[in-house]
């Protein structure tokens, strides 16, 4: 995807960006021309993919900055090195987040609860799944006095790292993926790219919207079950 006029030298924060969903939406934006910070927890991850970027020609405009948005100062020092490095931020992708455990409710900790509302819905000002669209139209309100737009992508499933790990915890794996792939009327998840080039669009091409929750479902989310034929 070449650069465009869009994106090209506009400064990216992508949060939770090591891996999966993260290192796709990293990717479509680098590959837009952005100036993009790597966000993550994951050190290794993170400066492999940093290293990834420096390696092509020309380099890229791809640096790792590690953090953990559950703690205040963190993100504040990463706002701060930001600023310091590039001397401006264009666009903030909150991507980190994890997905909560497969237990009831009744089965779940109130710590492991906490926990899991302190990445999802507090860092960052990322949400856990119902809240995420009523949180997105409140800040769109909220901050479009400053020009700043708000908008929200909410995947089905994406391919990724995670998928393929609780997939092989199952006992049959590969039932496992193909219930996956057919809860689409498309027949087949989603990828990490898929996600990075709506979350170009928004950022960067869609300049009138603000408020917007995009589905990138493949279709699930009309109807339930299977939607299409076994194979």
């Amino acid at each position: 995807m070449a650069a465009g006029p869009c994106s090209e030298g506009r400064v990216v924060l992508v949060t939770g960006g090591a891996r999966g969903i993260g290192a796709g939406i990293v990717r479509a934006f680098v590959e837009n021309g952005a100036k993009v910070i790597i966000c993550d927890k994951d050190e290794l991850g993170g400066r492999a993919l940093e290293k990834e970027f420096r390696l092509v020609q020309p380099p890229a405009g791809a640096v790792f900055i590690r953090c953990d948005v559950t703690r205040e100062r963190e993100v504040e020092a990463l706002i701060s090195e930001t600023l310091q490095r590039f001397g401006r931020l264009d666009c903030v992708v909150n991507n980190a987040g994890r997905h909560p455990p497969d237990e009831t409710l009744e089965e779940t900790s109130s710590q492991a609860f906490r926990e899991l509302l302190e990445l999802n819905l507090i860092a960052m000002y990322m949400v856990s799944k119902g809240a995420v669209t009523a949180l997105t139209k409140a800040l769109a309100l909220d901050e479009s006095q400053y020009g700043v737009r708000v908008n929200c992508i909410s995947p089905g499933n994406i391919w990724t790292p995670l998928w393929e790990e609780l997939a092989v915890l199952t006992p049959n794996p590969s039932a496992t993926v193909r219930e996956g792939e057919q809860a689409q009327p498309l027949g087949r998840m989603g990828r990490p790219d898929e996600v990075g080039a709506a979350a170009v669009f928004l950022a960067f091409h869609a300049s009138f919207c603000t408020g917007v929750e995009l589905p990138l479902t493949g279709g699930a989310e009309l109807g339930y079950g299977r939607k299409v034929a076994p194979t």
